[in-house]
């Protein structure tokens, strides 16, 4: 079984969840890819795509042929794309091969649909092993080679009229670290191949034991079966300090429940811990009272939806700026007042920029606080539709000075249950404040389903009636972000209600 660059990568980060992905692909691929995976997915494929414009007339390989490919190195053939490269234990796929006639060996340009490694030490060394496995296979297949380069997205880049492709690019000289790596490389690559052609994998646990629930490999479960599914892993921010669970993991404690009183911890780590042992919340009504004394009337919940295209699309934007092509907004003048709902949604292929400020300049309230969830958002599409749309930028400037983030109460342990596992999301604090509204009768559950659908309607991929079903999920998704904000700030109403009751 020859060992692919994809799997040697997983196998860095995880022996197991490597070993597992091609020995039992059923217990890997139990949990389907989520939006988020295929639109990653999608994004790159889109990015290699356009790349190969900074050197065009090349030759596309098909999947799999090794032997066209060995045949138009033997011709020299000066541009190749997606060439594909084996050897007894290894395979690859190279984004782009150009022949150098300065050095008489191919050049490799490995492509990444990011924003480059500067400041980024772990994607640094990602990508060094991903262009370092690529080298050392190509070596030893007899390719000559020339130098090894990094082509990422530039983050400085603005598109103006027309899309430049030579400055959203960004080419950055790999060799010296590539060469750097050529003996360890070379070592690590024969282990792994010994290790993913085991019968049998190593006995657990996986190295992710020591990492914090976002970061364990899709495997973990299967590999760590002693790990109960809300265990000390999901305690907030534990992954930020291996020190931690790693004294825990040597005390042999993995339920949450099992964190000794005096073992170390944060405040919210602590309450996490807390209220999953007594499984009752923990409530500051002082502070509640004090936050939502804060708010002025009407109040104006808003919310979002957007698109973080990698490729620029319109002027003004640039790689991974966000799209914003939904709002919805829910207002209160009075907190027994009838909810007056406001929603936009753009599907046509223009930029919705100038529809969407018209649209929230028309319905939001020209006094009060505005509420969203994790301001910082809200308060960032705001700034750049304001950095764009010069003309709007006292209207926006205006509303990201009220805007208060209804997170805060549950952020700063102001409301703590055990129901919220240690999240602050909304999709953790809803259903503890209003049981009765769920995501998950929905058609659209999750951002990243959202923009995807988005980007389905208004590149044309789906016909007319589905764009139309679409468009209806996406009004009634935003909807409920919305409405989901005015029910979590009523909950918090109510228990300050009650506690002036009791004064």
């Amino acid at each position: 079984m020859k060992l692919t660059k994809t799997d040697f990568l997983i196998y860095r980060d995880c022996a197991h969840n490597a070993w597992m992905k091609l020995h039992r692909p059923e217990v890997y691929l139990a949990s389907p890819r989520s939006a988020f995976d295929l639109a990653l997915l999608e994004t790159g494929n889109e990015v290699d795509e356009m790349a190969r414009g900074l050197f065009p007339g090349g030759i596309l390989i098909e999947r799999g042929d090794v032997a066209t490919t060995k045949q138009l190195i033997t011709e020299r053939m000066p541009v190749l794309y997606q060439p594909v490269i084996e050897t007894e234990h290894f395979s690859t796929a190279c984004d782009i091969l150009v022949w150098n006639n300065t050095l008489g060996g191919y050049d490799l340009y490995e492509v990444k649909a990011s924003s480059g490694i500067k400041g980024d030490r772990a994607k640094a060394e990602l990508y060094t092993y991903d262009i370092a496995f690529q080298v050392e296979l190509l070596r030893n297949a007899g390719v000559p080679l020339g130098r090894f380069h990094l082509v990422h997205l530039d983050s400085d880049y603005v598109r103006e009229a027309d899309l430049d492709i030579f400055s959203l690019f960004a080419i950055r000289d790999m060799s010296a670290e590539v060469e750097a790596l050529r003996d360890q490389i070379a070592a690590e690559m024969e282990t792994a191949f010994e290790f993913m052609n085991r019968d049998q994998p190593l006995p657990g646990p996986c190295s992710c034991i020591t990492k914090g629930r976002s970061n364990q490999c899709t495997t973990f479960a299967a590999t760590n079966p002693d790990v109960p599914p809300y265990s000390i892993h999901d305690i907030t921010r534990i992954g930020a300090s291996r020190r931690k669970l790693a004294d825990l993991i040597d005390q042999g404690i993995f339920a949450i429940e099992d964190v000794p009183d005096d073992f170390p911890l944060s405040e919210s780590q602590a309450n996490q811990v807390l209220v999953a042992k007594h499984r009752q919340p923990m409530i500051d009504e002082t502070a509640i009272s004090d936050f939502l004394g804060r708010l002025s009337f009407p109040l104006a919940f808003l919310d979002y939806e957007t698109n973080p295209a990698a490729i620029p699309r319109f002027p003004g934007y640039g790689p991974y700026h966000h799209i914003p092509f939904q709002f919805s907004l829910d207002v209160l003048a009075t907190p027994d007042a009838h909810l007056r709902h406001h929603e936009f949604l753009h599907t046509d292929p223009t930029c919705p920029d100038t529809a969407l400020i018209a649209a929230l300049e028309a319905a939001m309230p020209a006094i009060g606080s505005v509420l969203t969830w994790n301001q910082s958002f809200e308060k960032g599409i705001n700034a750049k539709l304001g950095d764009r749309n010069h003309a709007a930028r006292p209207f926006l400037e205006g509303v990201n000075a009220r805007i208060v983030d209804l997170m805060n109460p549950f952020k700063q342990q102001a409301y703590v249950h055990p129901g919220f596992k240690g999240s602050t999301s909304i999709k953790s604090v809803l259903p503890v404040l209003a049981p009765d509204l769920s995501y998950k009768v929905l058609d659209i559950q999750e951002g990243a389903t959202a923009t995807t659908k988005w980007n389905d309607i208004v590149t044309g991929k789906v016909d007319a009636a589905e764009a139309e079903r679409l468009r209806s999920a996406l009004l009634t998704y935003c909807a409920l972000d919305t409405k989901a904000m005015v029910e979590i700030w009523r909950g918090l109403h109510q228990i300050d209600v009650q506690r002036r009751a009791t004064m």
